[in-house]
């Protein structure tokens, strides 16, 4: 099903990629890429002739009725791997356990270092528990991915995915292995983490943010909550000063 998908995305997209030479033909290793698109996952495995291994919300797999069984049926095929994520940090240990687990039988990983999609198109900070962990854990190389225009493809929100052609920049690879066995240090941890996100900043071209995606989503959220309440407050004042003045009082007023 990998090559049926992947094969009607290269026939519909035309996705262009640099770098696929970077790509080991066998053995473990880390696909560590900036996130624009939910399509992400979709695109770089589609330009590659080995499957790579996503973590997803466990959700798109129990989905009940014969949507959730397709929908599941197609996170599969993709390469895509559950991980309840109902708790924060139970979340974060199942998904380095599965990335341990890829890489162990010598397969591809891919991870978004960001942890969630950019809510404006640029480059956020990285987190470190889960990439670094994975690369200082297993040893694999860490092969920094730049995905170009995919969240013009499909926008956050939007179901039908518009016809524009998105690209892949593919890095060489990353040795970390000078830190193997330290995945308890957290500056190894964020060292690790930055030296990645500067090559995916260098390969994508993106503005770089230093602080979570998370955390800017939050800040968007709230500037939006803000300003639909002055609007409101504004609309109000305007109905306010559009009201007639008391009769009674301007009676009393004039005798």
């Amino acid at each position: 099903m990998k090559f049926s998908i992947g094969g009607s995305l290269k026939l519909a997209f035309r996705p262009w990629v640099e770098g696929i030479e970077n790509v080991p033909a066998e053995g473990p290793a880390i696909l560590a890429s900036n996130h624009l698109s939910f399509s992400d996952s979709f695109f770089l495995p589609a330009v590659l002739d080995r499957k790579v291994t996503f973590i997803a919300k466990s959700e798109y797999f129990t989905s009940p009725g014969i949507k959730g069984k397709l929908t599941a049926a197609f996170f599969k095929g993709v390469g895509q791997l559950p991980v309840d994520r109902s708790g924060a940090r139970g979340a974060g240990e199942a998904a380095i356990k599965s990335g341990i687990e890829v890489l162990e039988r010598g397969e591809l990983f891919g991870i978004y270092p960001e942890g969630t999609r950019s809510p404006d198109g640029r480059l956020y900070r990285g987190k470190p528990g889960g990439l670094a962990r994975v690369a200082l854990a297993t040893g694999a190389p860490v092969i920094p991915v730049a995905m170009i225009d995919t969240e013009k493809v499909q926008p956050p929100g939007k179901v039908v995915p518009k016809m524009i052609r998105p690209g892949i920049r593919i890095g060489k690879p990353l040795d970390f292995t000078r830190y193997q066995g330290m995945e308890g240090d957290r500056f190894i941890l964020r060292s690790v983490t930055d030296e990645v996100m500067y090559e995916i900043m260098k390969l994508s071209g993106q503005e770089y943010v230093d602080i979570y995606a998370t955390a800017a989503k939050r800040q968007l959220a709230e500037a939006a909550k803000a300003a639909e309440a002055q609007k409101k407050a504004e609309a109000d004042a305007g109905k306010s000063a559009g009201k007639p003045a008391d009769t009674g009082k301007a009676e009393a007023a004039g005798a």
